[in-house]
């Protein structure tokens, strides 16, 4: 998601406390697997696809993930869940092998893959040109930031410059921040006044904050705001700012599973898998599950970003 300059320490805070504000009690212990946990809804085999998946990786398929609600979550039991973990098992089922996913630290996937301990990334991350340099991206997400309020908009918020002239609360050294001050010429020209970011250490901080008053609005991913909206007291404390401009949120980019670039085989396979299950509609009804609709791909394409 929109990690392009986030500390990473920083991120892995913010999403325990974000899964503890919303009561999903994901805990991170860095040693979670999936233990082999099949697909929650069968999805139909494709032998075109399957053909396409190297021979080197015919016993299964090692995934770097962690916990980035609702992209991935860890149930009561340590097990994965969320919107990445299904379309994983997804893929795995077009390309006939297993998916096994492992819970490890954000700043440790990319050398996970480069020392072979995992072939592949699913962890809501951003594809970038940076990254591109050591990965391909196999995208199949597209979204930005959305603005969350206190439920029933008391502000009446509707787009980011109903935001000037206010406090709005963003976790500490994120890219929300730098969006929000951004906007100070575009508050400048509508005769407002800039909007007053206030940084807080996580993004539960920043949430709390919303809650008792303390802000206007908080600035969060696209997922993690709906996620949080539907989840956070049953759904009623927070909603999500539909801003019709801009349908995928603010800046939006593309999410991809990360592949190293000397698997391009492997990102071929990878993005055949995911147009089969665009065109059989498991994709869709995935996305519908976790409420992220809005953010779909139409289209399977590598290093989009």
């Amino acid at each position: 998601m929109a990690r392009t300059h986030l500390v990473t320490a920083v991120a892995a805070t913010t999403m325990a406390v974000l899964l503890t504000a919303c009561g999903t009690g994901g805990a991170t212990d860095g040693s979670a697997t999936d233990g082999g946990k099949a697909a929650t809804a069968p999805v139909a085999a494709d032998a075109a696809v399957a053909k396409l998946l190297p021979a080197r990786f015919k016993n299964g398929v090692n995934v770097a993930s962690g916990v980035y609600a609702p992209m991935e979550m860890l149930d009561s039991q340590q097990k994965f869940t969320g919107f990445d973990y299904d379309l994983g098992q997804a893929l795995a089922a077009k390309l006939g092998v297993p998916f096994t996913f492992t819970n490890q630290a954000f700043d440790s996937i990319i050398p996970s893959l480069q020392s072979g301990k995992h072939q592949i990334i699913m962890y809501g991350m951003n594809d970038t040109p940076a990254r591109q340099k050591s990965l391909y991206f196999v995208d199949y997400f597209h979204a930005g930031m959305d603005i969350i309020v206190k439920k029933g908009n008391p502000e009446k918020i509707r787009s980011v410059l109903d935001l000037c002239g206010k406090s709005v609360t963003v976790a500490k050294a994120t890219t929300q921040a730098d969006l929000m001050r951004a906007q100070a010429p575009n508050c400048k020209a509508a005769g407002k006044k800039p909007i007053s970011v206030v940084e807080l250490p996580t993004e539960g901080d920043s949430l709390v904050a919303v809650r008792a008053g303390k802000g206007a609005a908080d600035v969060l991913d696209a997922a993690v705001a709906e996620y949080t909206a539907r989840t956070a007291g049953n759904g009623t404390q927070f909603e999500v700012v539909h801003d019709a401009a801009h349908p995928t949120g603010y800046a939006p980019v593309f999410t991809g599973i990360g592949v190293l670039r000397k698997d391009h085989d492997l990102a071929l396979a990878l993005q055949a898998a995911l147009t089969s299950v665009i065109k059989d509609g498991t994709y869709g009804k995935i996305l519908t599950k976790y409420g992220l609709s809005s953010y779909g791909v139409t289209a399977a394409k590598i290093n989009a970003g």
